[in-house]
């Protein structure tokens, strides 16, 4: 794996996306990528245990354990040195990537978000919250975006997005299962056009090379 995509997925959850991820690594429809570490800041987390089962370092590491930022970053940057990750996945992980964590993976962090960014995107926009908004905003449609990941939340460059029509009879609930369909589609591929070198990052702007 030397010149390999390195990943260290982050999960606060059951990681659904993770496992999608991670099939998609071991079947071969992503070559050149590895998960070389699960990271967690909840010590139950499905994701976690679907990492011990695949024999993934499975690490728990939570700002709760720290008494400062700076020690918490340390131990964060210190673990992803350690299993050699160059790329970071996040799969659900609920809680902001620290400045420090960002800096040192710019433009190597993504993030996939389950309603089409820029719309409904935002601080406390996640899970259930996100396709209620849409829902009740009227919206016809909705869907899933792979996007980087800055300091603000939701807000880096568009990697890939997808649509599902939103019904008039949907909840939030069933909404939530068209889009993960969606998600566990394209998280997979956008991974696999960055182990192929084929994303194109300038300028805060992405581009597809074929």
């Amino acid at each position: 794996m030397n010149d390999a995509l390195k990943i260290a997925v982050f999960a606060s959850g059951r990681g659904s996306n993770f496992e999608a991820i991670l099939k998609a690594i071991r079947t071969g429809g992503i070559r050149g990528a590895g998960i070389v570490a699960v990271i967690s800041n909840n010590p139950g987390s499905g994701a976690l245990e679907t990492a011990r089962r695949n024999e993934i370092p499975a690490l728990h590491i939570s700002r709760t354990q720290f008494d400062s930022d700076g020690a918490f970053d340390a131990e964060l940057l210190g673990a992803l040195g350690k299993y050699g990750a160059n790329f970071i996945v996040l799969a659900g992980y609920m809680k902001k990537v620290s400045p420090a964590v960002i800096a040192k993976f710019r433009n190597r962090i993504i993030n996939i978000h389950p309603a089409l960014l820029p719309e409904f995107g935002g601080k406390g926009m996640y899970g259930e919250r996100v396709h209620r908004a849409v829902i009740e905003g009227g919206a016809k449609e909705s869907g899933a975006t792979v996007h980087m990941v800055d300091e603000v939340y939701d807000h880096g460059a568009v990697i890939l997005q997808r649509k599902v029509p939103v019904s008039p009879d949907d909840t939030p609930e069933t909404l939530a299962a068209k889009i993960l369909k969606v998600e566990h589609e394209i998280y997979p591929e956008a991974i696999r056009l960055f182990a192929e070198g084929k994303i194109v990052i300038k300028d805060k702007t992405v581009s597809t090379v074929s």
